[in-house]
């Protein structure tokens, strides 16, 4: 997907996109490539893959109708190089981003990328997704949260609903639609004080790719034993 193309399959689903603002994803690639070669950001480097399977892609996430407003408070778990939340802030300027992740060189990266991008309401947190979640000033402070991980779902809702806000929204963005791994999570779910929604089945332009929406609504306050220490969700995930 070349930038031009990426500019006009966003404005058929509601995205337009200003000449600053596609000059911002041009220096986000730039970067990316750039900080690449010195710490493993991502596999996928070359222009037209990141522009469809990163930032389109993490775009994707406002097609969640009912959950994305473009002035809410995100929180996005586990953010890596950035996905999905910087390329939603370029899209969607008013958001108020939060990024939290384990590996202080990745936060060094998104600070300067942000700082390049001339980005306000970024905020970036160099910790685990379990201390975080146990923050008073973070916990259930969140209009949405959001991770793009390998993680199992039952295992994201422990690390992800904490943060939530009562009825606010945890949205899980994976690559495959998954049944089993919905039903494997819904003990997860009512523990955590969420609810599932919806499963939003995406196609990615021009692929036989898809991409689903894991909709989690948060309808009770998550008990204060979760999320549990550090490393304990993925060794004892909650079945």
């Amino acid at each position: 997907m070349k930038p031009e193309q990426f500019k006009a399959q966003l404005a058929k689903i509601g995205v337009e996109l200003s000449d600053k603002q596609m000059q911002q994803y041009a220096l986000y690639h730039e970067m990316l490539v750039e900080w690449n070669e010195k710490i493993n950001l991502t596999a996928i480097t070359e222009q037209e893959e990141v522009y469809l399977k990163h930032f389109y892609d993490s775009i994707m996430l406002s097609q969640a109708k009912d959950v994305f407003q473009e002035n809410i408070s995100m929180c996005d778990v586990g953010a890596g190089a950035g996905f999905p939340s910087i390329p939603l802030k370029i899209a969607f300027p008013n958001l108020e981003v939060t990024i939290v992740d384990s590996l202080n060189k990745r936060i060094k990266f998104l600070s300067e990328l942000a700082m390049a991008l001339e980005l306000d309401n970024v905020h970036l947190y160099h910790d685990r997704a379990e201390t975080f979640g146990q923050n008073k000033n973070f916990r259930e402070s969140f209009d949405l949260v959001t991770a793009r991980a390998v993680a199992r779902l039952n295992i994201l809702s422990e690390l992800c609903l904490p943060l939530v806000k009562k009825e606010g929204y945890f949205v899980a963005l994976k690559a495959a639609k998954s049944e089993e791994e919905i039903t494997e999570a819904k003990k997860a779910i009512t523990m955590m004080g969420g609810k599932f929604i919806e499963e939003i089945d995406l196609a990615l332009p021009g692929t036989e790719d898809r991409r689903n929406l894991v909709v989690i609504q948060k309808k009770k306050e998550t008990p204060k034993k979760f999320p549990r220490k550090p490393g304990t969700p993925n060794k004892q995930p909650i079945i």
